[in-house]
C-alpha cells in the first residue's frame, strides 16, 4: 500500500530513536518500526471515519433547520443530494471500514467543534452548490463530488491536520500519504463495490504478497543498517575528513548508512533510485545545507564503492 520512498522514511525514523539511545533491544524497535507503518492505516480510517461524522454533523444541522420557529421554503424543502450520494453510501455500508473504524475506537464526541466549522465551510463552498443544483445524476457525478469534497474539507482541513499531528507525532509525516491513499480509493471504488469488501485490497491484486514483500524490506534495511553500523561508520570517516563525524547531524550520518545498506546490500535497487531517494529524503528531514553534503559525500562513497567491485546489482539494466 505504501511506496518504497515513505518506507525508507520510516526506517530513518526507527533509527534515529534506536541511535538515541530511545530502543535499546532492535527486536523492540523493529516491532515498533512494523507498528508505525500499520499506523498509515489507521490514519487512513480515520480521514474516512471524519469524513462520515461531518455527513452526519450535516444531516442533523439539516433536520434542525426544519425545526425552526420560521423556516424558510429551502430549510423546509433542502436538498438531500448528497445524503444519498451512491459511492458515500458504499463507504457508510462497508462493514469492513465499520469494523475497523471501531477497532481503532475513533471518536469525534470531544472534536464537534471542529466539525461544525468543517460542515459551515462545507455548506458554503462553490463545489457543493454546483453538485447540490446540477440537475444530473450518475454515479460518476457522485464519485467526482466526494472526492472534490473529501480533497478541500479533510486532506487540506488544518484543523484535522493538527488534531492527527497530536494523536501521534509520526502522523506529521503520514497525513498527505494517508489522504493520497484515501483518494486513490475514491477514484477506483467500483459501483458494485461489496458492503464486505475490504479497501486496501483495491490497490494490489496480490496483496498478501505485496505485504509480505514491504515488511522484509523494512526489517533488511533497518536491521543491515544497524549491524554494519560501525562498518558504515569507518566509510563514511574516510570521506569526511574535514568534518569531526560527531558533529554531523545525526540525521544525515543515518540517511548515508542507509543508502550504504541499499548500495551494498540490494542488488534489486539501482544506485541511481538509492541516491535520488536519500538526497530527497534529506531534504526534508534534515538541515538546509544537508542535501549538498549528502549528495557529495555518495558520490564519492559510490565511487570508492565501485573501485572495490563492492556494488552488485543484478537483474536486468542494474547490472553495474
Amino acid at each position: 500500500m505504501l511506496g518504497r520512498r515513505h518506507f525508507r522514511v520510516k526506517v530513518l525514523q526507527s533509527l534515529y530513536a534506536f541511535f538515541q539511545g530511545g530502543e535499546p533491544r532492535m527486536q523492540v524497535a523493529e516491532k515498533n518500526l512494523l507498528r508505525s507503518v500499520e499506523m498509515v492505516y489507521e490514519l487512513f480510517c480515520l480521514e474516512f471515519s471524519f469524513l462520515f461524522e461531518v455527513i452526519h454533523f450535516y444531516e442533523s444541522r439539516m433536520e434542525d433547520a426544519k425545526n425552526k420557529f420560521y423556516p424558510t421554503d429551502e430549510e423546509l424543502n433542502p436538498s438531500t443530494k448528497l445524503l444519498q450520494n451512491r459511492l458515500l453510501k458504499i463507504l457508510t455500508e462497508n462493514k469492513h471500514l465499520e469494523k475497523e473504524i471501531r477497532h481503532f475506537s475513533i471518536s469525534w464526541t470531544e472534536e464537534q467543534e471542529m466539525v461544525r466549522k468543517t460542515v459551515m465551510k462545507m455548506k458554503s463552498s462553490k463545489d457543493l452548490l454546483a453538485y447540490l443544483s446540477s440537475g444530473k445524476d450518475s454515479f460518476e457525478e457522485d464519485r467526482n463530488a466526494l472526492i472534490k469534497l473529501f480533497r478541500k474539507q479533510v486532506a487540506n482541513n488544518a484543523d484535522l491536520y493538527s488534531f492527527c499531528e497530536e494523536r501521534n507525532i509520526h502522523w506529521h509525516d503520514d497525513f498527505d500519504v494517508a489522504s493520497g491513499f484515501a483518494i486513490k480509493a475514491l477514484m477506483i471504488i467500483p459501483e458494485d463495490f461489496p458492503a464486505t469488501g475490504q479497501l486496501y485490497q483495491l490497490f494490489s491484486k496480490d496483496n498478501e504478497e505485496e505485504a509480505a514483500e514491504s515488511e522484509e524490506f523494512l526489517a533488511q534495511l533497518f536491521n543491515l543498517t544497524i549491524l554494519h553500523s560501525e562498518e558504515f561508520e569507518k566509510l563514511i570517516e574516510e570521506r569526511t575528513k574535514n568534518w569531526e563525524i560527531d558533529r554531523i547531524a545525526l540525521t544525515d550520518i543515518i540517511i548515508l548508512k542507509m543508502a550504504l545498506a541499499e548500495l551494498l546490500f540490494f542488488p534489486q535497487i539501482p544506485v541511481k533510485v538509492t541516491l535520488n531517494e536519500y538526497i530527497e529524503i534529506s531534504k526534508h528531514f534534515s538541515t538546509q545545507k544537508s542535501k549538498q553534503f549528502i549528495n557529495g559525500i555518495l558520490d564519492k562513497l559510490v565511487s570508492d564503492l565501485r573501485e572495490q567491485d563492492r556494488i552488485k546489482k543484478t537483474g536486468r539494466g542494474l547490472i553495474q
